[in-house]
């Protein structure tokens, strides 16, 4: 493991996955480990994420609302375009982890991080969304996918 990273922004829901990520960065790089969780309109999921990330000793907890980012840059235009899984299923996951990374971006910048991390796994193409992201807006920053 790079010895290198002294702070690293984790992308943190706050469920099983993330949680168990946050810990293993904690124990695995011995780094400090920033968290961001984004309001997209999930109601009461999210203030779990900030008491569990307050548990395990996270010092930076950003919470914040990007809903109306979201739906005015992300949603209405794949309205516009028609956006369909397989013509059936809107694509508010996926379409939400672009938003996501690039907020993640913004705060590893505005905390001196020097790495960002992800909990999505390599079976699905959500890793692939969060890191063209990070890698097009940052072309250096340090990207830690445990799950990969």
């Amino acid at each position: 493991m790079p010895t290198d990273i002294k702070k690293v922004v984790l992308a943190y829901s706050g469920g099983l996955d993330t949680s168990i990520i946050l810990k293993w960065l904690q124990t695995t790089y011995g780094c400090e480990v920033v968290t961001f969780t984004a309001d997209l309109g999930q109601g009461d999921e999210l203030s779990p994420a900030r008491k569990k990330a307050e548990m395990m000793g996270v010092k930076q907890i950003f919470v914040e609302d990007l809903r109306e980012e979201f739906v005015r840059d992300f949603v209405f235009p794949m309205f516009r375009a028609n956006a369909l899984y397989e013509g059936v299923y809107l694509l508010g996951t996926s379409i939400a982890r672009p938003l996501i990374a690039k907020r993640q971006i913004e705060i590893a910048k505005l905390t001196g991080a020097d790495a960002v991390a992800h909990g999505a796994t390599g079976k699905g193409n959500d890793q692939v969304r969060f890191e063209l992201t990070y890698y097009a807006l940052n072309p250096d920053i340090k990207v830690i996918a445990p799950w990969r």
